[in-house]
């Protein structure tokens, strides 16, 4: 039961004390990689491009520092109408970060008519505009009027144009059939405390491709341990 595990945690707290990061039963050291499994097989990834750390915005910068990279006129961000509003803002001061205006730079998409954007909107808007866009980042599933996106027709047709592409999926994780990989999405950070049922400091998850795995060209921010994976 959950109040067993918690008890064997607090016990191995009270007896180990810091050697409980090597030596509990569950070591607290690689504790993140006991739910990597069963987090890729919730968002449809391989093992490999899936980690459970931090909190979603936290890693939705971690991942832009890797994924926006304006150069000339391919510099703006699209995010779409009632964007949860920690993206947004995450968004903004990463275009500030830059050097770059967001009055000019972020896009925020809009439906024609209702609460809805239709694909043909999108795909519409991405023939004709996305070589000045350097990153599509929507939310999976929209948190203020449900929709959920078509990510797969999205990424190609995003990626065609030269864009990098990532989700917020924080109301689509546990909601909806996710098949990240196949889909070829870029990155997708997702948090465990709506349907994934995690409660309050449940950590995030975060999805990268395989395609950019090891690559040594993205620059990244490092740590302790994070530096070599």
């Amino acid at each position: 039961t959950t109040e067993k595990y918690v008890m064997e945690e607090l016990d191995a707290w009270k007896i180990l004390g810091t050697d409980g990061h090597l030596n509990a039963n569950r070591p607290w050291l690689s504790y993140h990689e006991f739910l990597t499994s069963y987090s890729a097989e919730i968002v449809g990834a391989l093992d490999k491009e899936v980690v459970v750390m931090n909190s979603l915005t936290v890693n939705l910068h971690l991942l832009m520092v890797s994924f926006y990279r304006p150069k000339g006129k391919r510099k703006k961000i699209l995010i779409e109408k009632h964007a949860f509003p920690s993206d947004r803002y995450a968004v903004q001061s990463q275009l500030k970060f830059h050097g770059n205006d967001p009055n000019d730079d972020l896009i925020v998409f809009e439906a024609d008519k209702g609460e809805f954007i239709p694909m043909d909107t999108i795909m519409n808007y991405l023939e004709k505009h996305g070589e000045e866009i350097a990153l599509v980042l929507l939310g999976g599933v929209n948190y203020y009027t449900g929709q959920a996106f078509d990510m797969a027709a999205i990424t190609d047709k995003a990626q065609s144009s030269g864009c990098r592409v990532g989700f917020d999926l924080a109301h689509a994780a546990g909601n909806i059939i996710l098949n990240l990989h196949d889909w070829g999405i870029d990155f997708a950070a997702w948090c465990g405390y709506k349907y994934l049922n995690g409660g309050p400091g449940a950590p995030s998850g975060v999805f990268i491709h395989e395609q950019h795995l090891g690559r040594t060209d993205y620059p990244r921010f490092e740590g302790w341990w994070g530096h070599d994976k």
